[in-house]
């Protein structure tokens, strides 16, 4: 096979690693972690930051397979174009990318919950209604669909900012609740086993996942082959400190009973000891900031994604037809996914889902860079090592969920399933006359 580096894409290289590892830490930092930490954390108690730890070494060897496919098929198609390059079966190969956008639509959802959340008790206090934060959250969705339907997304120095905005708060967090830590409440909670602390690696996962969107940038760097494996590297070593810290400020800072009462809002409520009223505020709306552009961008890239399977006959046609503005009826039916996940769903529930379908999605990757090893070279062994402790997260997650929350099993089977027999469905009715 090519080299698939177009000539634009070869004069064009304006991203230095500096600017793809900020692309790389601003889709991973924000959003997960306000979502996360507290359902990661629940489960795990104290030893939240192990499982953090445990999901960046995944990460890392995740990131490897992305960097050697991203550095020898550099194009704007990312994940997508990775598996229909290693998947002859086009069912197999499609069903995955439209499994990778039922993703991004379930996490647009697990985020508005987590910006209807905050949003709840900055404005309303401690004691408004459950489905006020639901009324948020479907506010931020409407709002941010219109927003992306007028064809107005986040443009870089906008991004960048926010991006900034959130570094600082949660530095400024780390920097503080760590000179207050109380070792007494970080010896608190359950001193889970290996399979309870395996099965919480599918939430804690997730919060890395934006690492996967940083090789949709290897077509605008002028040297893809070094500069985003170097980008992905630094980016996940900057997060995976970040949360494991953030961790431990959290569980040094809040008893047991508070995480429970407030774990969708652990990290603002771990700033109260620390900062005061001031600082649960300052961490809110640092919350918010990072939710809502996760949101808008997730959006963007569930408008992109769509269209782009549409157009390749991935998905029916109607999916990329105009709605009005600049938007399709595949970003109207999404939205309205999301909207209807937020109302009848908890947080917790479409995190699971959420980490599940990830892990699936980027063991698809593993299986992609195996098949493509002839062109994409690189060592087996972290592909296999990789691929085989990804295995055992999920197997060890599902089990867990079997015994908790049985519907998120169900929900992920029929995401699978659904995105698998889609893609069949579609590509029998391109092969009848």
């Amino acid at each position: 096979m090519t080299d698939t580096i177009e000539p634009s894409q070869r004069t064009h290289g304006r991203m230095s690693m500096w600017s793809v590892s900020a692309l790389g830490i601003g889709s991973m930092v924000g959003a997960g972690i306000f979502a996360l930490l507290g359902q990661a954390a629940l489960m795990t108690g104290s030893d939240v930051y192990l499982s953090f730890a445990v999901g960046g070494v995944i990460a890392l060897l995740s990131g490897y397979s992305y960097a050697r496919l991203a550095a020898r098929f550099p194009s704007s198609g990312g994940i997508m174009d990775y598996f229909d390059r290693a998947f002859p079966s086009k069912t197999v190969a499609g069903g995955l990318s439209v499994l990778y956008l039922v993703t991004q639509i379930v996490n647009i959802a697990m985020v508005s919950k987590t910006f209807g959340a905050y949003a709840d008790r900055l404005l309303l206090g401690d004691v408004s209604a459950a489905y006020v934060a639901n009324i948020f959250a479907s506010a931020v969705v409407i709002v941010l669909f219109i927003v992306n339907m007028a064809g107005s997304g986040v443009v870089g120095r906008v991004e960048e900012l926010l991006v900034g905005i959130k570094l600082v708060i949660l530095t400024g967090l780390l920097v503080a609740g760590g000179a207050s830590i109380d070792p007494a409440m970080l010896a608190k909670g359950p001193n889970v086993g290996p399979g309870i602390l395996l099965a919480s690696v599918g939430l804690t996962f997730f919060a890395y996942g934006g690492y996967g969107m940083m090789t949709n940038a290897s077509g605008h760097v002028a040297d893809p082959a070094k500069t985003i494996p170097r980008a992905i590297f630094l980016a996940i070593g900057v997060v995976i400190v970040l949360y494991i810290g953030l961790s431990v400020v959290v569980m040094g800072n809040i008893s047991p009973d508070e995480l429970a009462r407030f774990a969708t809002t652990a990290v603002a409520q771990a700033a109260k000891p620390v900062l005061g009223q001031a600082g649960f505020v300052v961490v809110s709306i640092g919350a918010l900031f990072a939710t809502a552009s996760s949101i808008n961008a997730s959006f963007f890239c569930a408008l992109e994604v769509s269209r782009g399977l549409a157009g390749k006959g991935q998905l029916p046609a109607v999916f990329e037809r105009a709605a009005w503005g600049q938007g399709t009826r595949g970003l109207v039916w999404s939205a309205g996914a999301v909207l209807v996940m937020v109302n009848l769903l908890d947080l917790g529930a479409i995190a699971q889902v959420a980490g599940a379908t990830i892990l699936v999605c980027y063991l698809g990757v593993f299986a992609a860079h195996w098949r493509l090893h002839g062109e994409a070279g690189g060592s087996r062994l972290p592909i296999v090592v990789g691929a085989a402790l990804m295995a055992v997260v999920l197997m060890a997650f599902a089990v867990s969920l079997w015994s908790t929350q049985p519907s998120a099993i169900w929900l992920t089977g029929l995401a699978v399933a659904g995105s698998l027999g889609i893609e069949w469905l579609v590509q029998r009715r391109r092969r009848s006359p």
